[in-house]
């Protein structure tokens, strides 16, 4: 049972890891966000935070829906991995320039994390209960 909890999560972060890494992918080559390495206005930051709660919601969804048990600490604990990830990297890229982003957007990654994480989970758990 714990190999698929654990799988659950692994799911779950790629659900919202690889579709928000294609975006950022397609929106760079079709000129919507600058070349990377380049900076970018606030406004394409707001654009990227909007995408990333929707894939951090389906993520932590699919978290939930593929846990054997307890399916909302499925979808929270992908929750914490992105705390825990969004942390890492506010703390890796602070003071490297513009070409990393205004302060804010780490930070909003950090605290949309767990919102996203309990709508996931409670999508998923809602929908449990209809079926």
């Amino acid at each position: 049972m714990k190999a698929r909890s654990i799988w659950a999560v692994i799911a779950g972060f790629l659900v919202n890891a690889i579709p928000a890494t294609i975006v950022d992918i397609i929106l760079h080559a079709t000129g919507v966000f600058p070349p990377w390495g380049e900076p970018m206005p606030d406004s394409r930051f707001m654009i990227a935070t909007a995408y990333r709660i929707v894939f951090g919601i389906a993520g932590c969804y699919v978290a939930a829906r593929l846990a054997p048990s307890r399916p909302m600490a499925h979808a929270l604990a992908l929750g914490i991995v992105g705390v825990v990830l969004s942390t890492a990297a506010t703390i890796v890229t602070w003071n490297r320039g513009p070409a990393f982003g205004p302060h804010w957007y780490p930070i909003a990654l950090i605290l949309v994390s767990m919102p996203c994480a309990w709508i996931g989970g409670k999508l998923a758990t809602s929908r449990q209960a209809l079926a």
